[in-house]
């Protein structure tokens, strides 16, 4: 009996009072010598991760089990959340604009009634200041629009003042607006972007153009709101008045 008690006495916490002083001075210093260099040893090296391949639609139909829909909605949040992965945000710039291209087309291709990817491209992707990526975007609207143009007229919209106020580009905004002008019914897009092409023709000093476009529609009788054909009875006047300080200025000596 006497040789079980002293096992279970061996066997027993002893408290910290009984062990020795230089054993806790080391256990505490070392606790502070770890704190103290967690400050200056360099954390996990944390790698950014590129944008993967975009798999086959075959594939994609089949990982959506009959809901197209769903799966796009899906790969739509966690496109838009790939810039920020563990430890690390990605600024947009640094994204590859062709293969987030890629993808924008494809989450499209399973849902084509879907506004979202287009509505990423031209407000959220197409906003980075990077004009070679705002091209990219542009490019990939106007591609798009031109399928369905009466339901995809507010990206193309967009994508007329990305190109006007942030590309600088009044040519391609020119080229941009006039397929909105003759894709669109009167009855599907209001008046102000059926009418882009006029204000462009406008600040690139192309007054007699603007002149001619607003003719064309008047005579055409694809204007039925008086509200409309007035303003544009009164624009083709402000713009004659403009016109005529220019064509009464002397040629010079």
């Amino acid at each position: 009996m006497r040789g079980l008690k002293s096992m279970y006495d061996a066997g027993r916490e002893r408290p910290v009072s009984h062990v020795p002083r230089p054993v806790l001075i080391l256990l505490l210093a070392c606790l502070v010598l770890q704190v103290v260099l967690s400050g200056y040893l360099p954390g996990r090296e944390v790698f950014a991760r590129k944008l993967p391949p975009v798999p086959e639609h075959g594939l994609l139909e089949l990982a959506a089990l009959g809901d197209n829909a769903a799966l796009a909605k899906f790969l739509m949040l966690w496109l838009q959340a790939f810039d920020n992965q563990p430890g690390i945000s990605i600024p947009f710039r640094e994204l590859d604009y062709q293969r987030l291209r890629i993808w924008l087309d494809s989450i499209l291709g399973l849902d084509p009634r879907s506004q979202y990817p287009l509505l990423s491209a031209s407000r959220v992707y197409g906003s980075v200041t990077d004009q070679d990526r705002q091209r990219i975007m542009v490019d990939f609207v106007r591609e798009k629009f031109r399928q369905d143009p009466e339901r995809r007229w507010p990206w193309m919209a967009h994508a007329v003042y990305v190109s006007k106020h942030q590309i600088k580009d009044l040519a391609l905004a020119l080229q941009l607006a006039r397929e909105i002008r003759e894709s669109v019914p009167e009855d599907v897009a209001p008046a102000w972007a059926r009418q882009m092409e006029i204000y462009i023709l406008e600040d690139m000093d192309e007054v007699e153009s603007a002149m001619v476009l607003i003719g064309g529609l008047l005579e055409s009788g694809r204007i039925t709101d008086s509200n409309e054909l007035n303003y544009l009875k009164y624009k083709l006047e402000e713009l004659r008045k403009k016109k005529e300080p220019q064509a009464s200025m002397p040629d010079g000596p």
